[in-house]
């Protein structure tokens, strides 16, 4: 018996046919994949589109051992088969192609996060990579479950199966999952970035690292601070980072024995000084209000750069212009003063080294 099949002539024959044109079908598709690819990346040279080295790099991330799978089915196909290899051929199609497919669409998913990230076109890392990560399980998931249903498994129980699961999962892991999603909004909708200089109850400071779970701020004080992506998304956030102007409101204090031209006069030089300061722009000076002491004015300023250093630079040369036309001027900034009056009555006796004393009248006291 197996001297028969050692010389049977005919299986050779079909062996022979099978074993050629897998080889043959495998060496061809090879060579048009690298061909392709380097015409690819050479559109991809001359042109400022992505497309092509995308193409190029999907064509060579495909599979030598699927490609062999594909040769060597279309060999099947040259030779004389049962039905039974017929329909197991059908199921192998299917399967090669599945996972190719899926090979493809995760390398691409990869691609595309890779090119983000490296160009700086992702302002949250973290997030462009969440995605990723999730589109990928998607592709694989859609993937085994198509195979699954090829093969005829019904499907449906493990769908169901899933679902449940995914919530019992979902709620052992709801903070986890907040903190996620709370990740993936923040490099959505960008309400900050790394870099930008945030205020949130007591905390300020610059957005170091947007991660997973938590994001961490370096603080003015030096200290690092980590707060859950949830938890920060649900406080108002101040981000000065994306400020292009600050308004400046500052008020002082002139004595208010000073005479009525003299108090129109202070807004005039105040608007002067303001006017020929660099960076900022006058908006307005009025005598504002009456208070204890003084007369108060009520100063606003537009400064046209946010940056918090330049501003004190020019609050402070503002501050020390005006202290000198106020003593030109001979106009006096207000003190605090405190009156004392004793109506009626003696005054108090005080004992000064055991000897009575009658304590003098004072008239006002002050402090400043």
């Amino acid at each position: 018996m197996y001297w028969d099949v050692l010389t049977d002539r005919s299986l050779w024959l079909q062996l022979g046919i099978l074993v050629a044109v897998t080889l043959g079908t495998y060496l061809i598709l090879s060579i048009a994949l690298r061909v392709l690819s380097r015409h690819f990346l050479q559109r991809d040279r001359k042109s400022h589109s992505r497309v092509f080295y995308f193409a190029s790099e999907l064509l060579r991330s495909t599979s030598h051992l699927l490609l062999l799978a594909f040769a060597l089915m279309l060999g099947l196909k040259s030779v004389e088969l049962s039905p039974r290899w017929e329909q197991a051929m059908s199921h192998g199609w299917f399967i090669a192609l599945a996972f190719q497919l899926a090979l493809w669409a995760d390398h691409a998913v990869q691609l595309w996060t890779t090119s983000l990230n490296r160009d700086g076109k992702a302002r949250n890392p973290v997030t462009t990579t969440l995605i990723g990560i999730m589109v990928r399980l998607v592709i694989w998931t859609v993937m085994l479950l198509s195979i699954l249903a090829n093969l005829g498994v019904d499907i449906t129980a493990m769908i169901a199966s899933l679902g449940v699961g995914g919530i019992a999962i979902a709620l052992a892991v709801q903070t986890l999952l907040s903190d996620m999603f709370a990740s993936m909004s923040i490099g959505i909708d960008k309400p900050f970035e790394i870099g930008d200089f945030v205020v949130f109850g007591e905390v300020a400071g610059t957005i170091e690292h947007i991660g997973l779970k938590t994001t961490r701020i370096r603080a003015l004080s030096g200290e690092q601070i980590v707060c859950a992506n949830a938890e920060l998304l649900a406080q108002t956030l101040h981000n000065y980072k994306r400020m292009d102007t600050r308004r400046i409101v500052f008020t002082f204090g002139i004595s208010p024995h000073t005479p009525t031209d003299k108090v129109r006069e202070v807004s005039a030089q105040v608007k002067n000084i303001i006017d020929n300061a660099d960076k900022t722009q006058f908006d307005r000076a009025h005598f504002f209000a009456f208070n204890e002491s003084q007369l108060t004015f009520e100063v606003v300023h537009i400064m046209q750069t946010a940056d918090y250093n330049q501003y004190m630079d020019v609050q402070q040369e503002i501050n020390l212009q005006l202290l000198q036309s106020l003593r030109d001027m001979d106009v006096h900034l207000a003190f605090p003063i405190r009156r004392v009056e004793f109506n009626g009555g003696s005054l108090p006796e005080i004992q000064v080294a055991g000897v009575p004393q009658t304590a003098r009248p004072a008239s006002r006291s002050s402090a400043g």
